[in-house]
């Protein structure tokens, strides 16, 4: 006899979501990592890292091929980073508004005149609003923070370059089970951090970075 509990079972709501999941669409500059899920959030819960990189993997394509394993890579720059997290709750939770929630997370380096302009914080949240949009990802109960992250080198550090880092950390509650264009909206605003074009009409650019 054992005290181990077995692992429960994924709820057919959940595993519908991941179905879903794996049929966003992404650009072929995007990589695609999973990584372990956060475990006190939710019961159940995906999480993806994602990275920008030039000359990264294959043309345009679903997603699904990529979930669960990292391709064979040969990038020369990293132009930005994030994390996308699905949660869900059976129950549903108060704060959601519902029974799954999207949490992320990206950061890249900005040149450092870009990284001085004053609107770039509400300018980076309007990405998300924007991406979501053109995707058509109905969501509601979202929030979130952007934020100017300046790094400057100090003592043997000093001879280290300064710079600026924009990072977004946001969430919100999907309001059907489509959730592929949640992941794709997703992708397309890691996508607009790393200043790639083309972009959707009315989506902002940043000018192409280096992380020197």
């Amino acid at each position: 006899m054992t005290n181990e509990r077995p692992a429960a079972a994924t709820p057919p709501a959940f595993a519908k979501a991941l179905d879903e999941l794996s049929r966003a669409t992404v650009r072929k500059e995007l990589q695609f990592t999973e990584i372990p899920a956060p475990g006190r959030l939710a019961p159940f819960a995906l999480a993806l890292s994602g990275d920008v990189l030039e000359h990264a993997g294959p043309s345009h394509g679903r997603l699904g091929k990529e979930l669960g394993r990292t391709p064979f890579l040969q990038p020369t720059e990293q132009l930005a980073t994030g994390r996308f997290i699905l949660l869900y709750d059976p129950a549903g939770q108060q704060l959601w508004n519902g029974k799954f929630r999207i949490v992320t997370y990206i950061r890249a380096r900005l040149e450092n005149d870009m990284g001085q302009d004053s609107m770039l914080a509400s300018v980076a949240w309007s990405w998300l609003e924007d991406a979501l949009c053109e995707r058509g990802a109905a969501y509601h109960s979202a929030g979130g923070t952007a934020t100017r992250v300046i790094s400057e080198s100090f003592g043997n550090m000093a001879g280290e370059q300064d710079h600026i880092d924009i990072e977004l950390r946001a969430s919100w509650s999907p309001e059907s089970e489509d959730l592929g264009v949640h992941l794709s909206a997703w992708a397309d605003m890691v996508c607009t951090f790393a200043g790639l074009p083309p972009l959707p009409e009315g989506v902002q650019q940043l000018p192409r970075r280096r992380l020197s």
